[in-house]
């Protein structure tokens, strides 16, 4: 609404107008009254698509005024000799009352386009936010301060009757009251003009979700049902994403339990098969022969090591899950981790010599060397196991921008590419291979979880019957300034 004074200033401006024009055409310029009537009458056009009907109307009647007076004969008087003169100055008249209505007809739509824009942008934008959140809780907490930062006002709130709770923003609860909200669910949208408060059913179809609450501003009726249309299917959403990785979640999890159940069933009944038949031997046959009884011993001794192994590997993994693993990051010599690995996994390479190349000047990375030898050792075990008796195995390194690259290379039977975005998964083992190779498919899964712990990545390239290169790359330590002297 424009002040009173303001529509004055822009009658008596509009008034200034007719007063010019008619100056200029009497005394500077003559022209004939059809030329005069075409110029007030565009004059009037302009006023009404800058300042409104009101004004424009009230020009209208003065340009007519003057356009009588000093141009229709008897000029200088408002007498009208001829009929044809009453007709132009009625239609002068009438045309400029009309243009200046359609104008400002023009202009109250251009308006409320401009103003139907905003609230689609504004309802865009607000649905861009609701999508963002899949949690149903962290949605309803961040849905009122949503609505007030993107549609302004002063408080908004939410009442979920599934929950029985009301979401609010912070310091609205004198603004909008629990009863008020709890007694609007499955009611139409109720509009408090002199409180310049709005609540809004929340409804999915029939089905009634809750209610919103909006304080400080009042909106359009069309957009407060938009706004509780999109906060209604956020909401499902939200759950249904929520229920879904429920269900997701319980499914992987029984898909790893049955992985290890197959797992400790396949692995953990030979040594044990191994080690009770041999103390059964020994118990029930006091007759063997030194030799005969220290091979069964030695039975017992490495499939005990080996189960040993295989808990070890479990209690591994399942650290490294919880993040019960603190790590010693310091910088370290690589070739001094690879010696130290290859020692520890002679047994396991007796038949597979190793080689390994590494650069002159390797620089330090940081690491922490006890986890580290054992990615080593586990990938040296992985190559010797996939890979034939006498062929060997090589460890290189390189730099990689800010990265200390470390390969291990085999001539195994190579990994297909459907199986090789697997293998790092816990207890997957090759379908070629499964019960040809020992192993509870752990060690990859455990040797991604280290060198992902220690801020790097594992990849694998691979051939078939050509043999695989497993690389991790760890961060090269910064050297420290030196002083100057």
């Amino acid at each position: 609404m424009k002040s009173p004074y303001r529509q004055l200033l822009q009658i008596g401006a509009s008034a200034l107008i007719v007063c010019v024009i008619v100056a200029v055409y009497t005394r500077v310029v003559h022209v004939n009254p059809t030329t005069a009537a075409l110029t007030l009458l565009l004059a009037v056009l302009v006023v009404s698509a800058n300042w409104g009907l009101t004004t424009a109307v009230w020009m209208s009647v003065a340009a007519a005024l003057a356009f009588n007076f000093f141009f229709l004969p008897p000029v200088g008087t408002f007498t009208i000799a001829e009929t044809q003169n009453w007709v132009a100055l009625f239609a002068f008249l009438c045309t400029a009352v009309i243009a200046s209505n359609l104008s400002e007809r023009a202009r109250r739509e251009a308006r409320a386009a401009e103003n139907r824009r905003k609230e689609v942008e504004r309802l865009y934008a607000f649905s861009q936010q609701l999508l963002v959140t899949e949690n149903v809780l962290e949605l309803l907490n961040s849905i009122p301060n949503q609505v007030v930062e993107t549609f302004g006002g002063s408080a908004a709130a939410i009442y979920v009757i599934g929950r029985d709770r009301i979401y609010r923003t912070s310091g609205d609860q004198a603004e909008i009251g629990d009863e008020k909200l709890r007694t609007a669910a499955g009611e139409q949208i109720v509009i408090e003009q002199q409180r310049q408060l709005s609540l809004v059913p929340i409804r999915l179809g029939v089905r009634s979700i809750g209610v919103l609450g909006f304080s400080g501003k009042l909106l359009s009726h069309e957009n407060l049902e938009a706004i509780g249309g999109l906060i209604a299917i956020a909401i499902e959403r939200a759950g249904a994403v929520e229920r879904l990785s429920h269900t997701e979640a319980a499914r992987e999890g029984e898909r790893l339990r049955s992985a290890l159940l197959d797992s400790v069933t396949h692995e953990f009944r030979t040594p044990l098969t191994s080690i009770k038949a041999s103390v059964s031997s020994l118990l029930g046959d006091n007759r063997l022969a030194l030799e005969g009884r220290e091979e069964l011993l030695t039975v017992i001794d490495e499939e005990s090591d080996r189960l040993n192994r295989l808990v070890g590997e479990a209690v591994e993994m399942a650290q490294l899950d919880a993040n019960d693993v603190k790590l010693d990051l310091r910088p370290h010599r690589i070739d001094e981790v690879i010696r130290t690995a290859v020692e520890d996994s002679k047994p396991i390479l007796q038949q597979n010599p190793v080689e390994v190349r590494l650069p002159e000047k390797l620089p330090l990375a940081v690491m922490d060397e006890v986890w580290i030898a054992k990615v080593l050792r586990h990938l040296l075990e992985n190559a010797a196991k996939y890979s034939a008796p006498g062929s060997s195995i090589l460890i290189s390194c390189e730099v990689e921008n800010d990265r200390l690259i470390t390969n291990v290379a085999d001539r195994g039977s190579g990994i297909d590419d459907l199986e090789r975005s697997m293998i790092f998964d816990k207890f997957y083992r090759g379908q070629s291979q499964r019960y040809r190779v020992q192993g509870t498919g752990m060690g990859l899964a455990i040797v991604k979880a280290i060198v992902e712990a220690h801020g790097g990545r594992i990849g694998v390239t691979s051939q078939l019957g050509q043999g695989s290169v497993f690389s991790f790359g760890l961060p090269i330590a910064k050297e420290e300034p030196k002083l100057a002297r």
